[in-house]
């Protein structure tokens, strides 16, 4: 299992800064929006993926409260995505990149020669990232609520649908915050998106009812919106043309290194004291972003 995650996340690294790199050469003058386009489009596949997994759960006959049972029911879904996966490579093909003349680049290099001002932003979202653990400590919090008071099926099912509310705010507003970086600058809508980040993590530290997922899950999709295609777009803003793909390496790969610390003390703080307290650390810490990035807004 663990080879198997660790290729999964190997994948993601090998596809995710040259897909980023093409998005930013495709839409120079409106990058927010190019890249606000591509999340909604990812996120309608995760919503519509969500779904499916829903009808599944709530129509093939699995008795869930029985372990077997609910092990079969997961690799049943793994293998589905595993060939709507399969067949997502069939549109690459046709996919037209410009040519570009071969270089001889080093990454030792490459990597001093990023921007002073990149590497500043790279290290405030970074220590963002340490604050912004996996969603599914957010899911858990829902389900944790609605297990004592309901079945297991009809938890895991509204927990689902509660995370596709979350996706549909993010894809209906990924656009919309993506065109409004490219009008009012990037910083503004970055440091609202981690403020507001911030504001929702405490909003599910002290509360748990039905009626405040109901508000929390759509605001953290709005967080997810303002905050994740925008990033991309200003990495690329403030790298040169030739050492694009190398800026937007160097980005996911610190926020992929700072994903797993963050999470692991997450769920540190979860076990050890109290879910509430994961989620004032991320409140704390996002806020701690937020000051940083206003300290050195006019470094960027």
């Amino acid at each position: 299992m663990l080879a198997f995650a660790s290729a999964e996340r190997v994948g993601k690294g090998l596809r995710t800064a040259p897909r980023d790199a093409i998005i930013a050469d495709s839409m120079p003058e409106a990058r927010g929006k190019g890249f606000g386009i591509h999340r909604a489009l990812d996120t309608s596949g995760a919503i519509a993926g969500s779904i499916i997994v829903l009808l599944l759960l709530l129509f093939l006959w699995f008795d869930l409260e029985q372990k077997a049972y609910q092990i079969g029911f997961y690799k049943s879904i793994i293998f589905i995505a595993a060939i709507v996966a399969f067949f997502s490579l069939i549109p690459l093909y046709f996919v037209k990149e410009g040519k570009r003349e071969p270089q001889e680049i080093r990454l030792q290099i490459n990597l001093k020669k990023l921007p002073k001002q990149l590497k500043l932003f790279i290290a405030v979202a970074a220590l963002f990232a340490l604050a912004n653990f996996t969603y599914m400590f957010f899911i858990l919090k829902a389900m944790d609520a609605f297990m004592p008071i309901m079945p297991v099926k009809e938890s895991i099912a509204l927990a689902i649908l509660l995370y596709v509310l979350f996706n549909s705010f993010y894809a209906l507003l990924a656009i919309p915050f993506g065109t409004l970086s490219d009008r009012i600058g990037r910083r503004k809508v970055l440091i609202f998106g981690y403020f507001l980040f911030s504001v929702t993590c405490l909003g599910f530290a002290f509360f748990d009812s039905l009626a405040a997922f109901i508000v929390l899950f759509p605001l953290y999709g709005v967080v997810y919106a303002m905050i994740d295609g925008n990033q991309r777009a200003f990495v690329s803003d403030l790298s040169t043309e030739e050492l694009r793909a190398t800026a937007l390496g160097s980005f996911h790969t610190v926020i992929g290194l700072v994903a797993l610390p963050a999470s692991v003390t997450a769920g540190i703080l979860w076990q050890t004291i109290n879910p509430d307290a994961t989620f004032v650390y991320g409140s704390v810490i996002s806020f701690i972003a937020v000051i940083l990035f206003l300290i050195f807004r006019d470094y960027f």
